[in-house]
């Protein structure tokens, strides 16, 4: 079965990479690598006028950025392309003329005005809103009227009636559409470019498509593209729809909802680990066997198996996505890390972009302090805050541990065995620790929780002994005499 499977991703270039289209890019990718078949990049930019500049560059910069690669594209042709569907027209051309001279397609005259007064007049009326097929059975000498009288046409599918269309989905299993429910659909606007799912049904045939995943979304396009297959008598592929990725609220994932960051150029630039963002969407609708949910790309190759595509919709948790992408961080090598942390420091103005030797040792230093808590690169510079304040401010649960009895006793002596300290490493803070303990009596939470939030200003954070030598003697004591002075 190998070399016949070949599927496709086919974005419109009108927008960056969404977390959506780049499940269903990787959910293809995963089903042709898994069944050794090719997996195609077809670019559906008919609609010119919501084509962006630069979106057809960036879906690919992104997939790229993932570790999503392909077999044929606008870049590399296998002999099915062109790849660009505004560069097939006289391949559309050839097929809506054989429609038109079949009877199987028809001109359709109507003006806009006269199409939406027609809509009114049918959602008046309680009936599901349709082309009326007016323009179906007009004779040659009415047409030349018409187009004298400057009208241009649209092309339109003359849909059979009384004809069940159905199709066994490789995720919804049977599903079936009355064709008398779907009126007479464009194929060919009046512009003379053909519509999508025109297009789309010709550009998948010639191109050999043996199986289309996509989303839910896309389902009731089917029966179109399915009439369009039986009019030509082409075999269709097989069919899988995707459940719809939901929020939190358990409603469709909108580009509109900003709880989420939707776009994968987003997530680039905060400074998330691809292979982590690719094990996270793996899982969004489609669920291996057994609990493990960490994998690396050729595991999730190897394991990929379209039958357990989920029928429920994928639930987006985005405390999952920050648990997948902190187990990648802890696991990466630092230089890898810093790649990830260090531009943000930059950005932040923490570091300079052009740092000195000792500048950048420190700066490595900080960031593998936060290494094991960090889910994304951005997060290192709210992690380490406190080694570029000069005053802290204190929350309520950091004041109540200042207010404890024993809290001026140990920053005292603290302080004395930092002033003594030389070098200034985290092997003798803490043996100066230790001191503190012997020294006063006190230990456990009593003595090393006080000296954390007198010197970073936070209950918890990474080994404290490391923190403290990062932020340099300096900074300590000056932190410990406001304290102590009151």
């Amino acid at each position: 079965m190998s070399n016949d499977i070949r599927v496709r991703y086919a974005p419109s270039p009108t927008g960056h990479l969404h977390i959506g289209n780049a499940r269903t890019a990787l959910f293809n990718y995963l089903f042709a690598r898994n069944k050794g078949g090719k997996f195609i990049i077809r670019i559906e930019d008919t609609d010119q006028k919501r084509n962006i500049e630069g979106g057809e560059q960036s879906q690919l910069t992104y997939l790229k950025w993932l570790g999503i690669d392909w077999d044929e594209s606008i870049d590399k042709d296998g002999g099915y392309g062109p790849y660009r569907q505004s560069e097939r027209n006289d391949i559309y051309q050839k097929y809506y003329n054989q429609l038109l001279e079949s009877g199987q397609a028809y001109k359709c005259y109507c003006t806009p005005e006269e199409l939406e007064a027609e809509r009114e007049a049918q959602i008046a009326r309680k009936e599901m809103p349709r082309y009326s097929g007016k323009c179906r059975h007009l004779t040659a000498e009415e047409q030349q009227k018409l187009a004298e009288e400057g009208r241009e046409p649209s092309i339109r599918f003359k849909v059979p009636s009384g004809r069940e269309f159905a199709f066994n989905d490789m995720v919804k299993n049977k599903v079936s559409f009355d064709s008398d429910g779907i009126g007479d659909f464009v194929i060919v606007k009046k512009d003379g470019i053909p519509t999508y799912n025109f297009a789309v049904a010709v550009d998948d045939y010639l191109m050999e498509i043996s199986h289309v995943l996509r989303g839910d979304d896309h389902i009731s396009n089917t029966p179109k593209q399915l009439m369009v297959y039986d009019a030509f008598g082409w075999e269709p592929p097989v069919f899988g729809h995707m459940t719809l990725i939901v929020n939190e609220s358990r409603r469709k994932l909108s580009k509109r909802d900003e709880s989420i960051i939707q776009f994968i150029e987003q997530y680039a630039d905060l400074g998330y680990i691809p292979e982590a963002l690719f094990n996270f969407i793996a899982l969004l609708g489609w669920s291996p066997e057994g609990e493990e949910e960490i994998f690396s790309k050729q595991e999730l190759i190897d394991i990929f198996d379209a039958n357990r595509l989920s029928k429920s919709p994928a639930l987006f948790d985005k405390n999952k996505l920050a648990w997948t992408n902190n187990q990648y961080m802890k696991k990466q090598d630092l230089d890898r890390v810093v790649e990830f942390a260090m531009p943000h420091l930059k950005k932040a103005g923490l570091v300079p972009e052009q740092p000195t030797v000792e500048e950048e040792k420190w700066a490595r230093s900080l960031i593998a302090l936060y290494q094991e808590q960090m889910s994304y690169g951005a997060e290192i510079v709210e992690f380490s805050k406190q080694f570029f304040q000069d005053d802290i401010q204190f929350g309520d649960e950091e004041k109540a541990v200042l207010e404890e009895e024993q809290v001026q006793e140990v920053l005292q002596a603290f302080y004395h065995q930092v002033s003594e300290l030389d070098p200034f490493e985290a092997s003798e803070i803490k043996k100066a620790m230790k001191a503190v303990q012997k020294e006063t009596g006190h230990k456990g939470k009593k003595l090393f929780m006080p000296i954390r939030v007198a010197v970073t200003g936070e209950m918890r954070g990474p080994e404290l002994p490391n923190a403290i030598e990062l932020l340099g003697k300096q900074k300590v004591k000056l932190r410990l005499e406001r304290l102590i002075q009151g």
